[in-house]
């Protein structure tokens, strides 16, 4: 399972409560694109609309070998669930406070896949603690190399 495109902004702004594993309807030259791996989801975000879910603001770069039949850079693209799963979605994206959201594009055999992640949003203190708590374990793991060298 190899990352094509990583929303990192996504783990560093949120607390991710649950994550799903959806496909994609893409044309010809957004796969083509995504296998050279040009594609960017830092903005994009999902929402569910009559029982279908679509991510919207992920830019997928035009194909450079493409023709006049390009896709959108920024179209809606629509996301492929379980119905089960859009309902539970559903539930979890419309509490107040809760955001949808792309995770990741992945292949799996041969297919593009998006994680797709339901969150809350950090407060600024939140995020000055996982930066305290990065730096220390960095700190105590940089101190046990030292030990375990010397």
């Amino acid at each position: 399972m190899a990352d094509i495109v990583t929303n990192h902004k996504a783990r560093r702004d949120y607390h991710i409560l649950e994550t799903f594993e959806a496909g994609i309807v893409l044309h010809g030259t957004e796969v083509k694109s995504l296998r050279a791996g040009k594609g960017q989801i830092a903005d994009a975000f999902a929402r569910v609309e009559k029982e279908e879910v679509w991510l919207y603001n992920a830019h997928i770069e035009e194909y450079a070998h493409g023709n006049i039949h390009n896709h959108a850079l920024k179209a809606p693209r629509k996301l492929l669930l379980h119905k089960s799963e859009i309902r539970k979605l559903f539930g979890l994206a419309s509490v107040k406070g809760n955001a949808l959201f792309p995770l990741s594009f992945y292949w799996k055999n041969g297919k593009v896949k998006v994680s797709l992640g339901v969150g809350t949003g950090k407060q600024t203190y939140d995020k000055r603690d996982d930066l305290k708590k990065r730096d220390s374990e960095r700190e105590m793991k940089r101190a046990t190399m030292k030990w375990t060298k010397g």
